[in-house]
């Protein structure tokens, strides 16, 4: 179901609570939340959608995953980036890593491990910030 898009800033401050196999819904609320905003939109925290839940979705490439409690376990290569996102006005500036390996867990709650580089990590970086509660 597609959702509506939290702006609360106060709530989207919050950090997330760890996602269970109950969140499954949520997920997919998530995904069709992402695709009905395909056009200006390649990634999303289930947040933005106003749930309190470490959820992630996002194009990777022409995919979409779906990632339940996301964690950057390796950065390397910073440098500056400029974001925009549907939550919040405007863009912001961050800094952000070339490459991440993340560690999180797939709908089947079976953990996996895996190294993301370019816009790929750069999305996934901005979702999890999400998740911490950090309004960027």
């Amino acid at each position: 179901m597609v959702r509506e898009i939290c702006k609360d800033e106060a709530f989207l401050a919050q950090k997330a609570e760890p996602a269970t196999a109950d969140d499954l819904v949520v997920a997919q609320d998530l995904l069709d939340t992402l695709v009905a905003h395909r056009d200006g939109c390649v990634g999303m925290a289930a947040n933005m959608i106003g749930v309190n839940k470490r959820i992630i979705v996002f194009d990777s490439e022409g995919k979409y995953m779906v990632m339940f409690n996301p964690v950057i376990v390796r950065r390397s290569g910073v440098y500056e980036a400029e974001e925009g996102c549907l939550s919040l006005t405007g863009t912001r500036k961050t800094k952000r890593f070339r490459t991440i390996k993340v560690q999180w867990q797939n709908e089947k709650f079976q953990t996996r491990i895996k190294t993301f580089t370019g816009w790929t990590a750069e999305i996934i970086q901005h979702e999890i910030d999400h998740c911490e509660g950090m309004i960027i």
